[in-house]
Parts: structure tokens; C-alpha cells; sequence
């Protein structure tokens, strides 16, 4: 049986969201871990700080409580200041031998 209260989100939690499509109402469409929500007075695009105001079993509806800004989507991994300079004896070391375990 599907009820609300099988849903991922509740009434009253906040969420940050990007807006992945518009519904046919023209209500921005966003998941939560993967469950639909409808959010109003968005476009597709926005990046958006959402409160849930309604829970229904397969969707829910929520406001926008503050547009963001978008973060700039990063292309190569972050390396700390500090593992740059971790010694390399943290680093597992091997033994250099030509025995590739023969008897």
C-alpha cells in the first residue's frame, strides 16, 4: 500500500534543488532522492532552497524559500593544501624483489 509516509521527504523539511524540468502546470520539477516534487514560481534551470508543504504518496509539493547560485561544477578532483605535502612514507611501500612467488 502507498502512503505518505512511505515517502523519502516530510512536511517542513528544506532541501537544496536544482529545477530539472517543468511540469505542465509550469511547475518546476525536482527530486529528492528520487522522489518527484512540484515546486512553484521556478524556471527550468534554477537552483533553488526548497520547504516541503506537501506530502503525497508518489509526489509532493514544496515553496521556494531562496534562489541560490549555482556552483560552478568542478572538472578534476580537489587535493587539499595538506595532501600535497603529506610525506611520502604515508605512502604504502613495497619491497623491490624479482621473486614473483615462486617456490
Amino acid at each position: 500500500m502507498d502512503r505518505a509516509d512511505d515517502a523519502p521527504v516530510k512536511m517542513g523539511e528544506t532541501y537544496v534543488v536544482s529545477i530539472n524540468a517543468l511540469g505542465e502546470k509550469g511547475d518546476g520539477i525536482a527530486r529528492v532522492k528520487g522522489f518527484v516534487l512540484f515546486v512553484a514560481k521556478v524556471q527550468k534551470g534554477d537552483y533553488v532552497k526548497i520547504k516541503i508543504t506537501k506530502v503525497l504518496p508518489k509526489v509532493g509539493f514544496a515553496e521556494v524559500v531562496e534562489k541560490l547560485e549555482r556552483p560552478e561544477k568542478m572538472k578534476y578532483a580537489t587535493v587539499t593544501e595538506e595532501e600535497l605535502q603529506r610525506p611520502e612514507e604515508s605512502l604504502p611501500q613495497y619491497e623491490d624483489t624479482d621473486n614473483f612467488g615462486d617456490a
